[in-house]
């Protein structure tokens, strides 16, 4: 049986590691960098009793590898559809599907991606860490449980693999697999845990044991999971009801570890927790079951892990005005129609665009006595040009949108000044954010590179 591993992280580079040790012909689907080091030095695991390294057949093109009857996903959720987008190359329905991957819809999705491809269920039991690309440290556990994922509608791809095989590959490579008769039962008792301490231990910037050890977060425990029990009720699956208790209990064995989440905070990488709380979250508003704490912990571990989203780009107008003024692209689309150019190339010859007038800005702007030239500032303050008043108003055009969407920074974005008829190229200022008012001229600025 040929296999192949996708994915050479905390998961992937464990279990393969140990089924090639073993001798399994399992090659391995990589990323560049993860390619770049396995082939430069092999595929290595620092375990508590052992250390090793394997040197695997790898690549970042499955058709460069052999054809695989068990396909096993070890990737991160969120990179679950491109990775089945890839697979999809090579495929068929003699190929059969084992993923390992965190969470309880990975095979409602790949069944969307790739509906005749048989899927086995897995879960993994372990705590392991990238190290460095290729270099995987294992600390706790090793485990996996498999089992059959046949939901009744529609019928299910039967895996041309017996799921007795697969389970003689794993412990033939000293990796205790259980088989499961109720899989996703098993894995919705996992996403209990994981939708617990995977966030907890980057709200508390700390370990397992840190969040057993305080009463009141035991209450928090408690909640995080009644509400996942709800959900996985109302998606046919019925959980012990001391499965809170369970949960606490199984992690006293463990209180000392970090979890993949805090790993992926710490190191900069994107977490899963759209696919874990925010999972719960999403299907509990299609259920119309309230997660008020599983809510709560979603924003705040985005909060802590992601930078803001950028928000609409802004034109600000300030200065020598009575009060500041900012415009966003589709403030500026309700400006008068008579100042609208739906296409800029009709008044300048080589540019692009829908743009207005300036002279609209400069009306809903109220400037202070005196001030009489108004200054455009590019974003990044390197660039700026000073026009008087009338000179703004008469021949002054500002792009803001090209085919129907905001101006990108390639293209001068996110609003671009040009003055048709000047003649005067400092006229022309990409990247402008803002709009100055002055009492005399403002300061212009040129591009290093010109004279």
């Amino acid at each position: 049986m040929n296999l192949m591993m996708v994915g050479a992280g905390a998961v992937g580079g464990f279990y393969g590691a140990r089924l090639v040790k073993a001798g399994v012909p399992c090659s391995f689907l990589l990323r560049p960098q993860t390619l770049a080091a396995v082939r430069q030095k092999g595929l290595s695991v620092h375990s508590v009793d052992q250390s090793f390294t394997v040197h695997p057949t790898a690549s970042g093109d499955p058709r460069d590898l052999p054809p695989p009857d068990l396909i096993i996903l070890s990737v991160k959720r969120y990179d679950l559809d491109e990775v089945v987008t890839q697979l999809q190359l090579i495929l068929g329905p003699q190929t059969t599907l084992l993923t390992l991957q965190n969470g309880v819809d990975t095979e409602v999705r790949i069944r969307e991606l790739a509906p005749g491809i048989p899927v086995i269920s897995g879960v993994a039991y372990i705590y392991s860490r990238v190290a460095e690309p290729a270099v995987i440290e294992h600390y706790k556990k090793g485990t996996v449980a498999i089992g059959s994922f046949r939901p009744s509608v529609p019928a299910q791809p039967i895996p041309s693999i017996d799921l007795q095989a697969v389970k003689a590959l794993f412990e033939g490579a000293g990796i205790p697999c259980q088989m499961s008769p109720d899989i996703m039962r098993t894995k919705w008792e996992k996403m209990c845990w994981n939708v617990v301490f995977n966030p907890l231990t980057v709200l508390i910037n700390d370990r397992v044991s840190k969040a057993l050890s305080h009463p009141e977060m035991r209450v928090m425990i408690r909640l995080i999971i009644e509400e996942a029990v709800l959900v996985a009720r109302a998606e046919g699956v019925d959980l012990a009801p001391d499965i809170a208790d369970k949960v606490i209990q199984s992690s006293q064995e463990i209180r000392d570890i970090h979890t993949s989440m805090f790993d992926d905070w710490k190191s900069g990488r994107r977490t899963e927790i759209d696919y874990l709380n925010g999972y719960l979250v999403r299907r509990g508003l299609a259920f119309g079951i309230r997660t008020p704490v599983n809510e709560a912990v979603c924003a705040l571990i985005k909060t802590i892990t992601e930078p803001a989203p950028i928000g609409p780009v802004l034109l600000r107008i300030d200065g020598q005005v009575i009060q500041p003024l900012a415009f966003d692209v589709e403030a500026l689309t309700r400006l008068p129609a008579s100042e609208q150019i739906p296409d800029v190339s009709v008044e300048a010859a080589g540019m692009n665009g829908q743009a207005i007038r300036v002279r609209a800005l400069l009306n809903a702007a109220t400037a202070k006595i005196g001030a009489d030239h108004v200054t455009f500032h590019s974003s990044d303050g390197q660039y700026a040009t000073s026009l008087h008043f009338n000179e703004a108003a008469e021949s002054s055009i500002l792009i803001y949108k090209r085919d129907g969407r905001p101006l990108s920074k390639d293209e001068g974005g996110p609003f671009r000044l040009i003055t048709p008829g000047l003649g005067d190229w400092c006229a022309n200022v990409k990247g402008v954010a803002r709009i100055e008012f002055t009492v005399g001229p403002g300061k212009d600025t040129c591009p290093p590179e010109k004279p």
